[in-house]
């Protein structure tokens, strides 16, 4: 089945055209800049060179107009879309094919996640409206973790609080950490059972796999919590919002921004929130870049044992996404603090670059550790498939 997959946000939209038996990518791409000035579409074929398209993108109705027509002369039907959505809320414990009922779900949880649902939901909209025989799926980040233990998800607030306002641990980058599973297991034959799934990029969380469910995660109610991000705080004491208010003077709006866009490793380095740059100014010497290294080191070796010890244990540790795949500076420092644990990985296989599954760690490791180029998309198409396929 060929599958378009789309991955909407409020002013860009990412896209790939994938058949789900072979696995193979015929196009893909990014429309950038939408409602802005300078819009442009970013579209490569197969394995060939990446074509800049300047195109005035006012909306994302045009940026998927402009898409379809590009993706015309690859000469590959499009047999249904997939849609990634951040937050599934209290109603998606799976995926789901598109409805009436389905996208005003998608609408009614965006609070949760504005930046990105009420995009999702337009964009869903747009191609029901434009391409009224293509069918439609929604794959939730969310949903992967929906039914984790009740002990796992739920805060301590009043019930009828919780409860009435659905405040629970949501989690996010469920499509990755599924994904990453399956990859750990096919590439172990089955010898990963408790897997700590650690998806390392600018949003970063960590995940408890055992057999397949998610156990536990690093996100909650929304991707501010858990590990130290490009520019967001991670875990902080929740009354830090009320002492800035009442003593910083800060607005509730002003708070969000700066937990949300103004903290993370940004703040801690001072530099960048993009780890490469962090990277390479501590190595020149910045103690503020150091420091900021060392922490997400620290704070993500912690975590990890937290997702451990939910699964009481574990077998197999996995980094993805851009920093977990790339960054053997990252993956030597997390994995020294867990030396004490047993954990060694071999510094020759750490540095090699590979777009495939790979080990890293020692024979004599206590755990496995690997790393998994993610594949988001490709789940995406897989749920696509299964909902729509006979259809």
């Amino acid at each position: 089945m060929n599958v378009l997959v789309i991955n909407a946000g409020s002013s860009s939209l990412k896209y790939q055209l994938l058949n789900t038996e072979a696995g193979q990518v015929y196009a893909k791409g990014n429309a950038e800049r939408i409602g802005i000035d300078d819009s442009f579409i970013g579209h490569q074929e197969g394995d060939g060179e990446k074509e800049k398209l300047v195109v005035e993108l006012p909306d994302h109705r045009t940026a998927i107009k402009h898409i379809f027509e590009i993706l015309e002369k690859v000469d590959v039907p499009v047999d249904g879309i997939g849609h990634r959505v951040v937050q599934g809320g209290w109603y998606f414990p799976e995926s789901a094919v598109v409805t009436d009922e389905t996208l005003a779900e998608v609408r009614e949880v965006a609070p949760l996640a504005p930046l990105h649902n009420y995009a999702e939901a337009d964009v869903i909209e747009i191609c029901r409206d434009l391409y009224p025989d293509l069918g439609n799926v929604i794959v939730p980040d969310t949903a992967f973790h929906y039914n984790m233990p009740e002990h796992a998800w739920r805060y301590a607030l009043p019930r009828d609080v919780a409860d009435g306002l659905h405040i629970r641990k949501y989690g996010a980058h469920g499509t990755s950490h599924r994904y990453i599973w399956k990859a750990a297991s096919e590439f172990t034959n089955g010898a990963c059972h408790k897997l700590v799934s650690c998806h390392l990029g600018s949003g970063a969380s960590l995940c408890a796999i055992d057999g397949g469910k998610s156990m536990d995660t690093t996100m909650g109610l929304t991707p501010l919590d858990g590990l130290i991000m490009g520019t967001r705080t991670g875990t902080v004491d929740p009354a830090t919002v009320f002492y800035l208010q009442r003593v910083g003077g800060y607005t509730v709006d002003e708070v969000d921004t700066m937990m949300n866009k103004q903290s993370g490793l940004l703040a801690l380095s001072g530099v960048s929130s993009d780890s490469r740059d962090i990277e390479e100014a501590a190595e020149a010497g910045d103690k503020n870049c150091q420091m900021a290294m060392d922490m997400f080191c620290y704070r993500c070796a912690q975590l990890i044992l937290e997702m451990a010890q939910s699964m009481e244990g574990w077998d197999t540790m996995a980094f993805s996404a851009g920093i977990g795949e790339n960054s053997d500076v990252i993956r030597a420092g997390v994995c020294e603090k867990l030396a004490w644990m047993g954990v060694k990985i071999d510094p020759e296989l750490n540095k090699v670059r590979s777009g495939d599954v790979r080990r890293i760690s020692t024979p004599d490791s206590k755990i496995d550790v690997l790393v998994v180029p993610t594949n988001e998309e490709l789940m995406i198409a897989l749920d696509v498939e299964d909902l729509l396929g006979d259809k």
